[in-house]
């Protein structure tokens, strides 16, 4: 019933982060690689080449904000947002083989003990020039993702976090070189490849429950009925379905009222609960509700064997049995009220009557409709109705 309009301001601060995100691990990228080649550190090296794949899920984060932020349009009536989920399930993927490639290599040096000289004073500087500049890469972009809500955005500043983890661990490795421990530049990049493929795994598993249609946190849910119960009318309620798309919240939900109230007044009484939740979580970008005149939270999908005629075969079953009878003849309204698996009948009838006369219309009006299996109570009132 409402959905979230793209925010121009969000795309370019997002996408502003990310090209200074980019040219930054450009630069990384190339120093460590050449200062990792000129003194022959593993660890280095490993991390340049991560500092280089930041610069696909740059792309990737640059590409997936702009496509997902556009408005719903007919094939995409909730939006886009699932690009952005897909760009951080590539994210992820990306990781993981970056993970398992950096790893393998630094294992297998390990374990064939290969001599590793010392770093030298100038591949430290790099490391700690590279560990501030990612630690303040990751709290800009972690800031700027929080304040335009892109969960994508988030996962690329975690991304920049496992850096600077990674150039930590690179420290300590080029550290221990230094003092005649190479075996530790190798264990480093290791842990490189370790602490990577974690972040790559973490993405993975929150784009994946997102794409599976997972329901927000319990708190959130029990939040959500109290909020709905709190409006005046709602009697109780069942089926709230919650589902994240990017940074938007969808939500449905049945809405027990009061049986015979009218369609407009039930409706406005939803628009009330969608009301109140739309200022409690504006993150909310869809509520869809349905109006129940009972609970019927044990009939998800209702029976094909117990459906109830329409009112064009109720009219024509009723015109069958009362047609001759006046009251039916000189019917100026028709209410039906489909509660307990029986149609509750309201006729409105346009002549004056004497007192006690409606009842013995209404009991004439059973006795001839005793055949209809689905008739409920019925009531005989003078005047135009509510048709």
């Amino acid at each position: 019933m409402n959905s979230t309009s793209p925010q121009p301001d969000g795309l370019r601060a997002a996408h502003r982060i990310t090209l200074i995100g980019g040219v930054l691990n450009t630069l990384l990228g190339i120093a460590k690689i050449v200062v990792g080649l000129l003194v022959g550190s593993a660890a280095l090296v490993s991390d340049g080449i991560h500092s280089f794949s930041d610069l696909v899920t740059d792309a990737f984060v640059i590409v997936a904000t702009h496509f997902g932020r556009q408005e719903p349009d007919y094939n995409h009536p909730y939006g886009h947002g699932r690009i952005e989920t897909l760009g951080t399930l590539l994210l992820g993927s990306v990781l993981l083989f970056v993970a398992g490639g950096i790893a393998w290599a630094s294992l297998s040096r390990l374990i064939a003990g290969a001599p590793i000289p010392p770093a030298g004073p100038v591949a430290i500087g790099l490391a700690v020039i590279a560990l501030l500049a990612k630690e303040w890469l990751f709290r800009y972009t972690l800031t700027t993702a929080r304040r335009i809500k892109s969960p994508l955005l988030e996962a690329n500043a975690w991304h920049h976090r496992s850096d600077a983890l990674s150039t930590v661990a690179v420290l300590a490795g080029l550290i221990g070189t230094q003092l005649g421990l190479g075996w530790m530049d190798a264990a480093a990049a290791v842990v490189v490849g370790l602490l990577v493929g974690k972040i790559g795994a973490a993405l993975l598993w929150d784009a994946g429950k997102e794409l599976i249609d997972t329901a927000l946190p319990e708190d959130d849910q029990r939040r959500m009925r109290e909020l709905a119960l709190a409006v005046p009318g709602v009697h109780d309620l069942h089926q709230l379905r919650t589902r994240k798309v990017a940074e938007r919240v969808l939500l449905d939900l049945h809405l027990v009222v009061a049986p015979r109230l009218t369609v407009s007044e039930a409706h406005e009484i939803g628009n009330e609960v969608c009301r109140d939740l739309y200022d409690a979580y504006p993150e909310l970008a869809d509520i869809t509700f349905h109006i129940d005149p009972e609970d019927d939270s044990h009939d998800e999908v209702p029976a094909r064997d117990a459906a109830l005629p329409l009112r064009e075969d109720v009219e024509q079953a009723l015109d069958d049995a009362w047609g001759s009878l006046d009251c039916w003849q000189r019917r100026v309204a028709l209410d039906l009220h489909y509660i307990g698996n029986r149609i509750d009948i309201s006729l409105y009838v346009a002549e004056r009557t004497t007192p006690g006369n409606l009842d013995s219309q209404a009991s004439r009006l059973r006795e001839a409709g005793r055949e209809l299996p689905w008739l409920g109570r019925l009531r005989v009132w003078e005047g135009p109705g509510r048709a």
